[in-house]
C-alpha cells in the first residue's frame, strides 16, 4: 500500500532537504541586487538566484539556479492564487527538524547558512513554497482522481479487499484570537490563556462555558470528520490524541489554537472505502509526474521577462 499524497509529499521534502552539509569558508558580500526576471509581475534578482547557486553548491547539485528560481516562483504565485497560507510555525519546525535529523543546533545550521551563501531566509523560503506546493498538488490529485463511492467499493471488493474502516472523529477547535497588528505583545499572553484551558479541558461540552469569561476566544464545532479528511496540519497531533483530550497548541495565523477530540468511534461505508481507495493509489511517481505536468502547464501561461 501506497501512502497518501500529502505523506509523499512531506517525503520528498525530506529528500530534498538531505544535503550534505560541511562547513563553508565565508562567502564575499553579494554586490548590489538587480531584476533578472519578471515573472506574472513578480521579481527575481540576482541576489535570489545568488542564494539558490550557494544551495545547490552544498547540495553538490549541478541545477540551473535561474531555472530553479524562476520555478519556484511560479510555484509561489500558484500557492498564493490558490489562498494556500503556510504559518511561520510550520516552517520553523521543519527547519528545526532538519536540524535535529543532521544532528546539528539551531544555532549550527544558522551558521552553516550564513557561511555558505544560503542564508537562513533563502532555505525557510524554499521550505514555505514546498509545503504550499505538496498542498496544490494534493488539491489538484483530488480534483483529477476523485472516482465514486461505487466504483472504489467495485473496485476494491474487485481485489479482494473488504470494505475498510476509519476512525471517524468529533472535533471542536478553540481558538485564542491575537489581531495582526498585536502579535508581537499579546503572543505570550494568549499563549498563557490557551494553556490554562486547554489543562481544564475534558470533553466538549464545557469548552462554551470556560471560554465565557476571556476575551477573543473562538470556539468552532467541527462536526464528524472522518481520518482521511483529517487537515494535514493538525493530523498528528490529533490522531495522537485520545478523547476527552486536547491537542497540543499551535500558533498559526489566526493566533493559538488547539482542538479538543470529543469523541471517535470506527465507521465503515462507502465514503470511507473512497477515500481510503484515493490515497493508496497516490504513487511516488504519480505525484513527481502530476507535478511536472502542473508547472509545465503555470509556466506556459505565465508572462516571464528577462532583464
Amino acid at each position: 500500500m501506497k501512502p497518501a499524497l500529502h505523506r509523499l509529499a512531506s517525503a520528498s521534502l525530506v529528500v530534498a532537504l538531505a544535503l550534505s552539509l560541511h562547513m563553508a569558508a565565508p562567502v564575499a558580500p553579494a554586490a548590489a541586487s538587480e531584476i533578472r526576471y519578471i515573472i506574472n509581475n513578480v521579481p527575481v534578482t540576482s541576489y535570489d538566484i545568488a542564494r539558490r547557486k550557494a544551495f545547490l553548491r552544498l547540495q553538490r547539485r549541478s541545477d540551473n539556479a535561474n531555472e530553479q528560481m524562476i520555478e519556484q516562483t511560479l510555484k509561489a504565485i500558484e500557492i498564493r492564487r490558490l489562498n494556500i497560507k503556510v504559518p511561520d510555525q510550520q516552517v520553523d519546525e521543519a527547519y528545526g527538524r532538519f536540524a535535529s535529523g543532521n544532528k546539528l543546533s539551531l544555532a549550527q545550521l544558522d551558521q552553516i547558512m550564513a557561511q555558505s551563501g544560503v542564508t537562513k531566509d533563502h532555505f525557510k523560503d524554499f521550505i514555505r513554497v514546498q509545503i504550499g506546493w505538496n498542498r496544490a498538488l494534493g488539491a489538484r490529485f483530488r480534483a483529477q482522481e476523485r472516482m465514486t463511492e461505487q466504483d472504489a467499493v467495485h473496485r476494491m471488493l474487485q481485489e479482494g479487499g473488504n470494505k475498510p474502516s476509519a476512525t471517524e472523529y468529533m472535533l471542536q477547535q478553540v481558538i485564542f484570537v491575537i489581531p495582526a497588528g498585536e502579535r508581537g505583545s499579546l503572543l505570550g499572553k494568549r499563549r498563557k490563556e490557551a494553556t490554562a484551558m486547554r489543562e481544564r479541558f475534558n470533553g466538549c461540552d464545557g469548552t462554551r462555558q470556560f471560554a465565557k469569561g476571556l476575551i477573543d476566544v473562538t470556539v468552532r464545532d467541527l462536526g464528524r470528520v472522518v481520518a482521511p479528511e483529517l487537515p494535514p496540519d493538525w493530523k498528528d497531533q490529533i490522531v495522537n490524541t485520545k478523547p476527552g483530550q486536547a491537542t497540543p497548541l499551535r500558533e498559526t495565523e489566526r493566533g493559538v489554537e488547539f482542538i479538543g477530540i470529543c469523541s471517535t468511534r470506527e465507521v465503515s461505508d462507502d465514503r470511507v472505502a473512497q477515500m481510503v481507495f484515493e490515497n493508496e493509489t497516490a504513487t511516488d511517481e504519480k505525484a513527481d509526474e502530476l507535478s511536472k505536468k502542473y508547472l509545465a502547464e503555470l509556466r506556459e501561461k505565465a508572462r516571464i521577462v528577462e532583464r
